[in-house]
Formats: C-alpha cells, structure tokens, sequence
C-alpha cells in the first residue's frame, strides 16, 4: 500500500510541474505577442545600449568623407555662431539660462536627445515622434498618437525637471536640435490657427479680447467680450506695442525662436527647416540609429500657411509696422538665413 501511495505522490508532484511549465510558457507566448503588438518591427526601441550616440554619430561618422547632408548642417550651426557672435548684445540680453528657460526642451534618454519644440514648426509630429522613442515600447506609429494626447505635459520629460548638474550633462553628451521656419510665415500660421479658427475661444478670450480693446477704436461690445475676430493688422500693432512686451512674454506660437530656445547658450547640433523637414528629420532619426525603421510622418495638408498666403497678409500692412516687426524677428532671420521678403517695405 506504501509504495502505491508514494507512486501516487510522485505522480501528482510531476503532473503539477508540467502543468506550471505549460502555464509559464502560455504566458511567455502572450507577453510575446503583447511586445510584437506594441513594436512591430520586432526592434527594440528603448534602448542603444553599447551602440554608438548619436553625436558620435555626427562628429566622428563612420564614413571618412562628410556627408552632403553633414556638410550642410555644419554650415547652419556655423551660421547661428557667427549671428550670436555680431550681435552679441541683443543675443546674449541674459547671462544665465534659468530652469524655466529649458521647458521647451524634449529629453529622450535612451536615445540621448534634445529636441526643443517651436510651436508652428511640425512640433506635434516631432512630439509624437519622441514619445515612440521614450515611450519604451508603450508606442509604435507616431501618427496613432491623437496630436491632443501629444501636447500633455506630463508625457514627455524637459530639461527643466532635471538637477543642475544633470542639465549640464544632457546638455554636453546629449544630441541637441531645433526645427526653425521662415519667422513670418510661421507668424502668419500662428495667427491663421489661434484667431481665425471658432474652436480657439480660448485664444480669443485671453488674447485677442485685450488685443481688440488696445488696437481697435469704436469696437463693439460683442467684440470686446468674445475677442473673436481679431484682424492681421491688429495683431501686428499688438506685437510691435512697446506695453506689450513690458507687460508679458510673447506667447510661444509667436515667441521668437531664439528666445524659446536660447541658441547663443545652448550650442544646438542640428538646426532642422520647414523647408527640408522630412530630409532633416529623417537625418535626425539616423543619427539616433532608428532610420531604418521609424520615419518622419509624411502627410498632405492642404491648410499649410505659404509664402504666397503671408504676402498677402502683410499687403495691408503699413511700411512703419513692417519695419517693427522685422526688428522684433530679426535675429531669427539672421541666425537661420533667411533673407529679407521681398514683399516687405522697409523704411
């Protein structure tokens, strides 16, 4: 009877280990499948572990010869040096960058980025991009982020939430870029969506209310309160306003890029255009060695503010206010060359 029942025990013992093995194994095959859901190029995107960073990548290529592309973009840092170095009093107003300065900086530690984001300037695709390559794996295809969901402060980490000492190390051993736009263009299209667009009432209400109270005579009651139907010409009148500027900072969909990034401090290895945006992006996904897999987000938008479109917009503005304004974005067109629009009347 002994031996039956210990046969009996052991018998029990190996069908419960079986039994785990195949649980375990289920459960490996789920947790497989749930990683192949979430990254389906079966890459691991969260790490470059014992790879090369991406500024080795751009100051000691593999290849002997530069690049085109490398060559070009030396050029742009070069020419961003050589404006903060002539103008050196209106660039560097401020000696010290403040933490609250660094909060347009996007950091992805995996990858060793910095991307400090321009409203107007692709800034929700790039966002979205750098929640793929922070995300760990939580994201795949950067266009099934809803662009809402992109601008949440809370899903990307900034510069400005990290120590002093921190700081100074990302800011020396990380890759650093910035996406820049024709300045005027990209004001136009600030203007096109913040107060043309019905959905934007919050817009109106902070801003355009106390626009058209400062810049319109004989404005209505109705105007006044929805602050709704703010003219180009009024808008310009309220950038170039002396009180203006001494009352706030600009808001970032206008913010100068220079003063949202603060280039003349922060030695930027990248300046990506709207004008090239997928080649440069594209350039900057390389270097973080993730090109062969994730890609800039090509799409149509037929609504995309033109140089043809912003000439027609400064068409009824006076040569007195263009100059202004100019001044205002001067350092923008210098510091990324672009040239003076020919549709402009300067005095």
């Amino acid at each position: 009877m002994k031996p039956a029942l210990l046969e009996v025990m052991r018998m029990n013992r190996i069908c419960r280990m079986v039994l785990a093995t195949c649980l375990g194994s289920f459960i490996l095959v789920i947790f497989y499948f749930q990683i192949m859901r979430r990254n389906p190029f079966g890459v691991d995107i969260c790490c470059r572990k014992g790879s090369r960073s991406p500024l080795q990548e751009l100051y000691n290529p593999t290849q002997l010869e530069l690049s085109n592309t490398a060559v070009l973009h030396q050029m742009r840092r070069d020419q961003v040096t050589d404006t903060c170095r002539a103008n050196s009093a209106l660039s560097r107003k401020r000696r010290v960058l403040t933490p609250n300065d660094l909060k347009h900086l996007v950091v992805d530690e995996d990858h060793e980025l910095i991307y400090c984001y321009v409203p107007k300037v692709a800034c929700t695709n790039w966002k979205r991009l750098m929640m793929v390559l922070s995300g760990r794996g939580k994201y795949s295809d950067p266009m099934e982020i809803p662009a809402n969901e992109a601008h949440v402060a809370a899903n990307l980490k900034t510069l400005n939430q990290y120590s002093i000492p921190e700081i100074n190390h990302r800011l020396k051993s990380y890759l650093k870029f910035l996406f820049v736009r024709e300045p005027f263009e990209r004001l136009v299209s600030a203007y096109r969506n913040k107060f043309t667009q019905k959905y934007n009432t919050s817009f109106h209400k902070r801003y355009g209310t106390k626009i058209i109270r400062r810049q319109r005579k004989n404005a209505t009651q109705e105007a006044l309160r929805r602050g709704g139907d703010v003219r180009f010409e009024e808008f310009v009148a309220y950038l170039i306003d002396p009180h203006t500027q001494r009352e706030e900072p600009f808001n970032e969909h206008w913010q100068t890029v220079h003063s949202l990034c603060h280039p003349c401090h922060i030695h930027y290895d990248l300046v990506g255009k709207y004008e090239t945006l997928e080649e440069d992006s594209n350039y900057v996904l390389q270097l973080a060695g993730v090109g062969s897999y994730l890609k800039f987000p090509t799409y149509a938008k037929s609504t995309r503010t033109t140089d043809e479109m912003t000439t027609e917009f400064f068409q009824n503005i006076s040569s007195e206010h263009q100059t202004q304004l100019y001044e205002v974005y001067k350092l923008d067109f210098l510091m990324f060359n672009y040239s003076v629009p020919s549709y402009l009347k300067l005095e």
